[in-house]
């Protein structure tokens, strides 16, 4: 829950210096960030796996986590007034997702680990594509 308070801090700090242009500029990050998760959806390359169970394996996997809501809160606070609220829902909706996912994991697999980035992707480019039109 800190990266996405970090996220609306910054954003609202953006937001005072970017004026009237803070919507497109919150849309064109979201659209790149989407763009960015649907493009690394297809792409097959091999990595260096990690043991999620160990320490350094869940800090790593959180910061990776952290990094993506971190993007999206300072696209939100550009423009968005009640950070409680915001803050709260990251922490309860990851939270929430992070189990789900665990959940779903130990059944489906690795194929649904790559739809669901391209639909999370999906997701963030649509919303961009409303914040600039």
């Amino acid at each position: 829950m800190l990266m996405p308070m970090f996220g609306l801090v910054a954003g609202r700090y953006v937001g005072a210096l970017l004026g009237q242009v803070t919507g497109l500029a919150a849309g064109g990050l979201l659209v790149l960030l989407g763009g960015h998760m649907i493009w690394n959806s297809f792409l097959k390359e091999e990595s260096r796996q990690v043991n999620h169970a160990s320490l350094l394996g869940m800090l790593l996997f959180s910061l990776s986590v952290s990094i993506d809501s971190f993007s999206v809160g300072v696209s939100l606070g550009m423009f968005v007034n009640d950070a409680l609220l915001i803050v709260s829902t990251f922490g309860a909706v990851g939270g929430l997702m992070s189990i789900l996912g665990l959940m779903l994991g130990r059944q489906a697999g690795s194929r649904l680990g790559e739809f669901g980035e391209m639909a999370g992707g999906m997701i963030l480019l649509a919303f961009g594509l409303m914040f600039i039109f």
